[in-house]
């Protein structure tokens, strides 16, 4: 047998290594035309681990016409509302008319930056400012209230 033929049998035993290019949802994703391949792939990263990690249910791509991006719409668990995830790969720039399209879909917004090494960090877009919760333990604030005890004995 030739070296040829014996590489063609080993690549028909081993799976792909290109298998991202072969899933049926990376493949919906390139029939939404968007035209930027490195955001499809930040999009199918942004999938997988919605999917495969986090176990959000009825993940699904869309395409966003205006920012030509792929758009994930999921739930985080069974009944819970709908929320549109923008992938972005973390060299791409993004302005405040482009989130504000997103936001005016009606859902609540994660963005997702996707790093080179696939690292991935979730940050929620919200309309307007939002009052961020206390934070939650056994924390003082020390420093103020020896300040306060100082000035009380003086």
């Amino acid at each position: 047998m030739s070296a040829a033929s014996d590489r063609a049998k080993a690549s028909e035993k081993a799976p792909s290594a290109n298998w991202i290019l072969q899933h049926p949802t990376y493949q919906q994703m390139k029939e939404l035309n968007v035209g930027d391949s490195e955001q499809i792939h930040a999009a199918f990263l942004v999938y997988m681990d919605l999917t495969e990690v986090r176990r959000w249910k009825e993940v699904s791509c869309v395409k966003s016409p205006d920012l030509q991006v792929v758009l994930l719409e999921a739930r985080e668990k069974d009944g819970a509302p709908v929320h549109t995830v923008l992938p972005l790969p973390v060299h791409q720039s993004l302005c405040h008319q482009s989130i504000r399209q997103v936001l005016d879909r009606g859902f609540p917004m994660l963005l997702c930056a996707v790093a080179s090494d696939s690292t991935l960090v979730y940050q929620r877009m919200t309309d307007g400012l939002v009052t961020p919760d206390p934070p939650v333990g056994p924390f003082e604030d020390a420093g103020r209230r020896q300040h306060r005890k100082r000035r009380q004995h003086r």
